[in-house]
């Protein structure tokens, strides 16, 4: 059995927008809206240059059922360039792309092989000696632990499965085809390329039982790099994997301690120290960042007082350091310092007269239904980003700083 290599990859979402992304810049926009194709574009690219045997699939290509054929003529485009250059597609459907969730269909290049929904089966690449197993969905929900229905190992081949699972569980995602680690490994194969969980895992190396992550991060919940891996396989052992980053935008979150910034300009200063880091990210690609202040500091009120300013002041820091790092949602999370005391020892502190107001019974109530009346309105995306009522206290410590801040008019 001669050497080779092939790419696993999952969790394409194609047609997925990224969320949590209010912007007036139009070419932002843009850059954004085309980040996951241009990720599936660069993973084809990469496969045609590295002269791979084979390219998997495990599972979610589509984000679900398409509004029309775009985005399946989009990726029959893609598998083309695969089928020309003599690199096979192998495919499993997840809960997203499952067989009765998606209704309309393109004819795929010849190269392509989809895995059955009705059970599990065997594909032969004889010339490689690989025998690649695998089943797709044929619901958006399974129950079913399908690891248990896959075909046994072929001796003297180099076996593969592909599934679509949540394996040994994962709790920012359904539980889907469950399975342990156990299940994949008594079937005996030599690699297991696993789709469904949106972060890179290595849950086992002996055999190879790996989770690739998505190929693009779609909000600021699936930070960091986003890609695919690269396999090589020599005498039916897997001897060598590696990360291939894919993604177009990257998200990112920086947390700055403001305990040592006695005002906002020590606190731009050194918010701009602690993006420094990303400019080399985003050397390569959008760099989309959520920035959180924290800390006891002098500038709390401030910086609420003035938060419109402060926003555009750690934009601007932040295309100091290059152009491409953008400001996904600033927030604040700072503490006022402790109120002095005058000299019979009672405290001196304007915030008096707001502290007990947030704990108000009645206030709390009328505030929340403010708050679930503004939610109502916004678009269903919108809304779950905001999650205003998770964010009640957040928001009446806000309030209360910009209220102070304005009263004892500091400003940035």
């Amino acid at each position: 059995m001669s050497g080779f290599s092939f790419i696993h990859a999952a969790d394409l979402h194609l047609g997925s927008p990224l969320s949590g992304l209010a912007t007036r810049d139009a070419e932002l926009a843009r850059r954004l809206a085309t980040a996951g194709r241009q990720a599936f574009e660069d993973l084809v690219t990469q496969a045609i240059e590295r002269r791979v045997a084979f390219v998997v699939v495990a599972g979610d290509i589509y984000d679900g059922d398409w509004a029309d054929n775009t985005i399946g003529l989009f990726f029959a485009r893609q598998v083309a360039r695969l089928d020309r250059a003599g690199i096979p597609t192998i495919l499993v459907r997840g809960n997203h792309d499952a067989e009765s969730v998606i209704t309309r269909s393109i004819t795929l290049a010849p190269s392509v092989h989809v895995f059955s929904a009705s059970r599990a089966e065997t594909l032969r690449l004889e010339s490689l000696r690989v025998a690649v197993h695998g089943r797709s969905f044929q619901a958006r929900a399974v129950e079913e632990n399908l690891s248990l229905t896959y075909p046994a190992a072929l001796p003297g081949w180099f076996n593969l499965g592909v599934l679509h699972t949540s394996c040994t569980g994962h709790a920012a995602h359904e539980t889907y085809a469950p399975c342990s680690v156990a299940d994949l490994t008594a079937r005996g194969y030599d690699y297991w390329a696993l789709g469904h969980i949106h972060e890179y895992a290595e849950l086992s190396r002996d055999p190879w039982i790996v989770f690739p992550g998505n190929i693009q991060g779609r909000s600021v919940r699936e930070c960091g790099a986003k890609g695919a891996v690269l396999v090589e396989v020599a005498d039916g052992r897997v001897t060598g994997l590696s990360r291939v980053p894919l993604d177009r935008a990257r998200f990112e979150q920086v947390t700055v301690d403001l305990s040592e910034a006695s005002d906002t300009s020590a606190v731009l200063e050194n918010v701009e120290a602690a993006l420094r880091p990303l400019a080399e990210v985003a050397a390569q690609r959008l760099v989309l960042v959520r920035v959180h202040l924290a800390g006891t500091t002098p500038a709390h009120d401030a910086l609420s007082a003035d938060r419109d300013n402060v926003t555009a002041e750690i934009q601007a820091a932040a295309h100091r350091l290059h152009e491409d790092i953008w400001l996904e949602r600033l927030k604040i999370e700072t503490r006022r310092p402790r109120a002095p005391v005058d000299a019979s020892g009672a405290a001196i502190d304007p915030a008096a007269l707001l502290a007990d107001l947030d704990r108000d019974p009645d206030f709390r109530s009328r505030a929340k239904a403010a708050l679930a009346e503004i939610g109502a309105r916004m678009p269903a995306t919108a809304a779950a980003e905001a999650d205003l009522e998770a964010e009640f206290d957040a928001l009446c410590a806000e309030a209360e700083a910009l209220i102070l801040g304005r009263l004892g008019g500091r400003h940035c």
